[in-house]
Formats: C-alpha cells, structure tokens, sequence
C-alpha cells in the first residue's frame, strides 16, 4: 500500500532527475552492476523466506529460549 501512494507521489519530471543524478553520481557502468547486485539480495531473500529452518537455526532458536 505504502509503495503505490509513493509511486503515486513520483510523476516523470521527478524520475527523470532521479536518473541523471543516479548517472552523475555512479556513471553509465556502474548503475547495471549496483541493479544486479540489488536483484540477486531480493533473490536470496525471497529463497530464504520459503525454505524450513536447517538443524543449526533449530538448535540456535532453542538455545535462544532458555
């Protein structure tokens, strides 16, 4: 809900000074590599909220609740 009142709130003139100062600040090479860097963290976070708690994470939550 919070992203679509933000989205909202951004029109084309703000997005297009977002992307030049994006450019001035990390340059045209820079921007796909930060982009992929930022896509593989959604990635491993998303594989991390599906898989079941490992032997480690069960002793560590059990010993956590002492």
């Amino acid at each position: 809900m919070l992203i679509t009142i933000l989205l909202g709130l951004i029109g084309g003139p703000e997005l297009a000074v977002i992307i030049i100062a994006l450019l001035l600040l990390f340059g045209g090479k820079k921007i796909p590599e930060l982009m992929r860097g930022l896509g593989q963290g959604v990635k491993a976070f998303k594989d991390g909220q599906f898989e079941e708690p490992t032997k480690e994470q069960h002793s560590a939550d059990k010993s956590g609740n002492n």
